[in-house]
């Protein structure tokens, strides 16, 4: 490992390469993630130094310019974070007095690695959740234009896993495409109010400089400054908290969708059959064609729960900064980069399954018209409970014929007659217009 950045150099302190294994964990390579968004803020940072003349144009100028040759170096893979390195923050100082000289010490003047990593892990955390809308944007977007080019066709609703009512394809696809529109929502508030800059608190008491906090949050795209010190670091875990917390409605949504489509293909059900690239076989059963995709999406959301808790249960912490904190980054950065993963699998999926559509109206008995049936002789004026009993008694009554006609006919707003699909439409297109 290079030296260290607050090694007190000439004092004769060894380093214990056991111990900085343990201190530095998963840094290095959870902050490969970090890397970039840290570059961004300490160019902003230098910016802001030459504002209130800590660097001079000229030495802004060679800083600006080697963070972006560093920038372009690591995209290109020319430089990477190893293990010679404590974290991303050191190795961008330490590669920067390689290009520059002394010079190079000025970025660090007026902040510290709190401020450092609070930013990087914000700007991190925006740009995932922006991930997070636009990936549940496009699952509802592909459920809600298979409900115009199938949304008709019947199938049996349940409910216990017992025989209901009749549905359709439509109120199953547009029930799925409205629980994304939310999570797309939920994405966009959660962004917007973990949209704050800590960048200039330093190591959480603030510094004797008038730093342009203002303008650099600005710079880098934040709506507003954290504006207590002590607070940017209270925050640490809490935000990541709830960026988690809406990762898990998308994960929870996309494991009930999972579930559905796992018992939809089986051969009990047989409403759907999924694109072959989404199936594996068996080692032994040369019969076997085995949903595995979706049964692992299934899983997701395990990920993403374990990760809230092992985040929650390492926050019982006084105020300030504690080394403690640097544990939120591994649950967070886990959850997402599977939940995403799995996420964006599902566009594709949900526009590839076939239904079918012979299964889907047999599925549907005499005996699931009878709330129909009901509400026909209530309308009529019959009491619905005395229509209810008349029902009950002669449960055979009917024929399937009328699944069409049931399904069409429920005209309630939302329903399989009804499905109100413009409105979800319209709340994508307010989602789009206003993303956070």
């Amino acid at each position: 490992m290079k030296d260290l950045i607050w090694k007190k150099h000439g004092k004769g302190e060894s380093i214990d390469q056991e111990v900085m294994a343990f201190l530095a964990g998963e840094d290095i390579e959870l902050d490969r993630q970090l890397l970039l968004f840290d570059l961004r803020a300490s160019a902003a940072h230098v910016r802001g130094l030459e504002q209130i003349g800590i660097v001079s144009e000229a030495e802004c100028g060679l800083l600006s310019k080697g963070l972006k040759q560093i920038e372009m170096d690591v995209r290109n893979g020319v430089r990477q974070l190893d293990s010679q390195f404590e974290d991303c923050h050191s190795a961008i100082e330490s590669w920067l007095g390689e290009m520059l000289g002394e010079v190079a010490g000025k970025v660090h003047t007026g902040r510290s690695r709190n401020d450092q990593v609070a930013v990087a892990l914000r700007l991190y955390m925006k740009d995932r959740l922006l991930q997070l809308q636009e990936i549940c944007i496009g699952i509802a977007e592909v459920l809600l234009h298979r409900v115009d080019e199938e949304g008709d066709l019947p199938m049996a609703g349940y409910t216990h896993l017992q025989p209901a009512m009749p549905s359709s394809a439509g109120l199953w696809l547009a029930g799925h495409a409205e629980a994304f529109i939310d999570n797309a929502e939920l994405a966009g508030l959660t962004l917007h109010w973990l949209d704050a800059s800590p960048l200039g608190t330093a190591s959480g008491f603030g510094v004797n400089l008038d730093l342009p906090r203002d303008a650099v949050a600005t710079e880098l795209g934040f709506r507003r400054l954290v504006v207590n010190p002590q607070y940017a670091q209270n925050s640490r875990g809490k935000i990541e908290l709830q960026a988690l917390s809406a990762l898990a409605a998308s994960t929870l949504d996309l494991r009930r969708l999972a579930w559905d489509l796992s018992l939809f293909v089986t051969h009990e059900f047989g409403f759907v059959k999924l694109a072959e690239k989404y199936c594996t076989g068996s080692s032994i059963m040369p019969n076997k064609r085995n949903p595995d995709t979706i049964e692992l999406l299934r899983a997701v959301h395990g990920v993403v729960q374990g990760a809230q808790m092992e985040l929650s249960s390492m926050l019982s912490l006084p105020s300030g900064y504690q080394r403690d904190l640097q544990a939120t980054k591994p649950p967070l950065m886990r959850a997402f980069g599977k939940g995403l993963q799995a996420l964006a699998l599902m566009p594709e999926l949900l526009a590839t399954f076939q239904w079918c559509e012979e299964r889907m109206l047999r599925s549907v008995s005499v005996q699931m018209l009878a709330t129909d049936r009901a509400l026909d002789m209530a309308n009529e004026g019959l009491p619905f409970r005395e229509a209810y009993r008349r029902v009950a008694a002669d449960m055979e009554d009917g024929d399937t014929e009328g699944v069409q006609k049931s399904v069409l006919n429920r005209i309630s707003p939302g329903a399989c007659g009804n499905l109100d699909t413009n409105l979800l439409q319209d709340r994508i297109k307010t989602i789009l217009n206003h993303p956070d």
